[in-house]
């Protein structure tokens, strides 16, 4: 009686390690996210300051055209663009041109280009104040 025992329990047991590997085994973990694909989608570049508070930059540019001894002061103009990206500053500031908002007639590219040198910020490659 006691082998009938013994062997029913080696079975059971058995039963009970083939099923909880079946079980186990069964689990997939979940597939990886897809890839996500750049998009190339272009938005155009906009300004996010007010264009016409660009205005404070007619002093600041004509100090610079008329090459006044002693350093022009940076601000206000400069802390208007201050936060933004080069893109975003070149955009305001070509607005700011095109609109006339700065009241002299000026040469864009290279008065874009003295404004943001003279402010730390770079003209983006390719880009064109149109």
């Amino acid at each position: 009686m006691a082998s009938k025992a013994i062997a029913s329990t080696a079975i059971l047991l058995s039963l009970n390690l083939l099923f909880f590997t079946l079980v186990t085994s069964t689990h997939t973990p979940c597939p990886p996210p897809p890839p996500t694909t750049p998009s190339h989608h272009h938005k155009k570049a906009t300004c996010p300051k007010d264009t016409l508070k660009l205005g404070v930059c007619a002093n600041l540019l004509g100090d610079l055209v008329h090459l006044v001894v002693g350093t022009p002061p940076k601000t206000p103009c400069c802390s208007l663009i201050e936060g933004l990206v080069d893109l975003e500053a070149a955009v305001c500031l070509c607005t700011a041109i095109k609109a006339n908002v700065l009241g002299i007639n000026l040469n864009v590219p290279v008065s874009l280009s003295l404004l943001l040198n003279y402010c730390g910020k770079k003209v983006p490659s390719g880009f064109q104040c149109a």
